[in-house]
């Protein structure tokens, strides 16, 4: 069986938020976007005192495109102006379309806030085609019970399924377009294929460990780009690992973001800012 090839490799860089540890892969220099996916932050790992300040995402907008964040420890809240509130554990999964608009806000619950302890998330940012970019906005709020568990390899791997149908079973997130998300973990010596066609932009992190993707090494903090050589992708641990898998086809139109928007326009910039400026992403 042909297994896709590893085209090139990317690390995260740093950029801190604060008092955040954040690195991000995507966008970086030598790959502005992997159409459709469009940003990650990757914020931990780290341990956050008692009596902290917490996370600094006070309310913000968004429009054109959604955001999907792993909380892999700790916890999150969030709250938006179409009336969403969560407080989603380790874990869990918040998928939020901004579609064409809202203001939200990602904090640290107040018991955190007090207590301290380990926090990692991460938050990826995937493009909506232009004919939802302004589609009503939604939001899914997933603890880690809500998300079905595949095991595989004897039980050495565990791929958590949020969107998309894999062996079977379907994640509980329906997204606007063909979309498969998942967490995948792996301990040492653990191997999984996934598949994922030729024609489809397939999205691989690793955030912890160490996997061979079709036989090239890739560690934690590198996002991996693939081939579209083969309709099927190959993973086998170094080590206890974890890693981001996502595919979906490309929609191929142009992209413009400025800060927290992503249209098609310049001219669809200027109109996302002017609405948030005069209240109108509610």
């Amino acid at each position: 069986m042909a297994f896709r090839s590893v085209e090139a490799l990317h690390p995260a860089l740093r950029d801190d938020i604060a008092d955040l540890r954040t690195r991000r892969p995507l966008p970086g220099p030598r790959l502005p976007h992997l159409d459709p996916f469009l940003f990650l932050n990757h914020h931990g790992p780290q341990v956050y005192p008692p009596g902290n300040r917490g996370l600094p995402f006070g309310p913000h907008p968004h429009r054109g495109f959604e955001t999907v964040t792993f909380i892999l420890s700790g916890s999150l809240a969030h709250s938006d102006t179409g009336g969403h509130e969560s407080v989603i554990d380790a874990g869990g999964v918040q998928w939020m379309t901004a579609g064409r608009g809202l203001v939200h806000a990602e904090l640290s619950p107040e018991a955190f806030k007090r207590s301290g302890g380990p926090l990692e998330i991460l938050q990826l940012w995937v493009n909506l085609p232009a004919r939802l970019k302004m589609t009503e906005p939604r939001y899914v709020g997933l603890q880690r019970e809500d998300i079905p568990a595949i095991d595989a390899d004897d039980g050495r791997v565990c791929i958590r399924l949020v969107a998309g149908t894999l062996h079977d079973v379907t994640g509980p997130v329906r997204p606007l377009v063909d979309m498969t998300m998942a967490t995948v973990s792996l301990r040492e010596g653990g191997r999984i294929v996934l598949p994922a066609a030729r024609d489809r932009q397939v999205f691989l992190y690793v955030v912890q460990g160490e996997v061979a993707v079709a036989g090239t090494a890739a560690t934690a903090g590198h996002l991996v780009q693939l081939a579209a050589d083969a309709d099927a992708v190959e993973l086998v641990a170094a080590a206890q690992s974890c890693v981001l898998f996502g595919h979906a086809v490309p929609f191929g139109e142009p992209i413009v973001a400025h800060g927290p928007f992503v249209m098609n326009s310049a001219e669809e910039i200027r109109q996302a800012i002017l609405d948030y400026q005069e209240g109108r992403l509610r």
